[in-house]
């Protein structure tokens, strides 16, 4: 089967829905499947060799407390016809599909059977949502879309609420073998101290300032402590590490961005993994990926959170924007050995229902059905008559 993954944000900037496809083309292309992927990039994308196609050149965006980085060109009709006209994908998959302007251009001039997947969340209307007239262009692409799928029942439940439909529930996935509690940990941080560790953007609806907050009292109750901050960011990172000057903390590490090959190594070295997020989250791909390493987690409860972690089950959940009780969970797990090895454990346990190995299988399965529905399964079929 030839298949497009395309995505409306920058593909060289990390961050959820580029790791989503990253694993689903990884494990389609495994399956023997030919798999390419459309998107902006700021940047050459070299991991992909020619099965990385660039169109659009990013923009930031301020979108719902997070930052957007999408091309907002309205000249991209060509450069995506001759992309469709060469290809003859037999599915197109988009991610997002509703973000302008590359995956509403794809979908205006797609010929072909057409998968969305919804990844936002948000408790109020976003992306102009509540205006009518954005509504009504919003439903003529959404039309387009043979098949819809939401990583998550709140993902489901915010595009259902705006744009009704059927939408089959697959959900984000960890890849287990890359994951995998066998790696080395980080040497330097190997000294006896515990360590709670945060990735994410350094975004305001990413709570690490709540965090920071919290992390003031663990460390008078814990002095045998460090706080090891990871991820991308520099206006509030210079806000945070002023802050933490501000107050003499002491073993705050700001590590900036990491590579996703020394990402694992990171979760090993955590003693807890921290998600303090404010909201707007529709899962949580980083708990996931701590709970496949087998750490406990301590994170906002938030629909998106709430829907994978079980609160006293795999971690502590507590209100968001909470420092105080975000300091005491923290401190709770801290001084309880036996906790954090039995919530590591089980969290280990629960990762395993996620492995991008059958998810991805899952989705594919999708395809087919969808495919079997559509009026491109004659085509689908005799390609696939011709491949055996």
């Amino acid at each position: 089967m030839k298949i497009a993954l395309v995505s409306p944000y920058d593909f060289a900037y990390p961050g959820g829905v580029t790791n989503h496809i990253s694993s689903l083309e990884y494990y389609l292309t495994r399956m023997g499947h030919e798999v390419k992927v459309i998107a902006p990039a700021s940047k050459a994308v070299s991991t992909f060799g020619d099965r990385f196609i660039p169109i659009g050149k990013p923009r930031p965006i301020p979108t719902s407390g997070s930052i957007a980085r999408v091309t907002i060109s309205v000249r991209l009709s060509s450069s995506v016809r001759a992309v469709l006209d060469k290809e003859n994908f037999d599915i197109i998959h988009l991610h997002e599909p509703l973000v302008p302007m590359l995956c509403t251009t794809v979908l205006r001039l797609s010929q072909t059977t057409n998968i969305g997947t919804f990844h936002a969340f948000a408790s109020r209307p976003s992306y102009g949502f509540a205006k009518p007239l954005v509504i009504r262009f919003l439903r003529k692409w959404f039309r387009k879309l043979d098949g819809k799928i939401a990583v998550s029942k709140p993902a489901m439940e915010f595009a259902n609420k705006h744009l009704p439909g059927h939408y089959n529930i697959i959900p984000n996935g960890v890849d287990l073998e890359h994951f995998s509690p066998d790696v080395p940990p980080i040497d330097e941080f190997c000294d006896g101290k515990l360590n709670i560790l945060f990735t994410g953007r350094l975004e305001k609806r990413k709570g690490a300032n709540y965090l920071l907050k919290a992390y003031q009292r663990v460390k008078q109750e814990i002095p045998d402590s460090r706080l090891i901050i990871v991820g991308p960011g520099t206006r509030l990172r210079h806000k945070y590490e002023k802050h933490v000057k501000r107050h003499g903390l002491k073993d705050v590490v700001f590590v900036g961005y990491a590579s996703y090959d020394d990402l694992p190594r990171y979760y090993k070295t955590a003693d807890i993994f921290c998600a303090p997020a404010t909201g707007r989250e529709s899962f949580g791909i980083v708990l996931l990926e701590a709970m496949a390493l087998g750490k406990p987690i301590v994170a906002s409860n938030i629909e998106g959170y709430a829907s994978l972690v079980t609160h006293g089950v795999e971690g502590l959940l507590v209100p968001p924007k909470d420092k105080e009780a975000l300091a005491q969970a923290l401190i709770s797990l801290m001084t309880d050995e036996s906790l954090r090895q039995q919530m590591g454990a089980r969290g280990k346990i629960k990762a395993r229902e996620y492995d991008w190995k059958y998810l991805a299988q899952r989705i594919l399965d999708y395809y087919i059905s969808i495919l079997s529905q559509s009026p491109q399964k004659e085509r689908f079929a005799k390609s696939e008559a011709i491949s055996v």
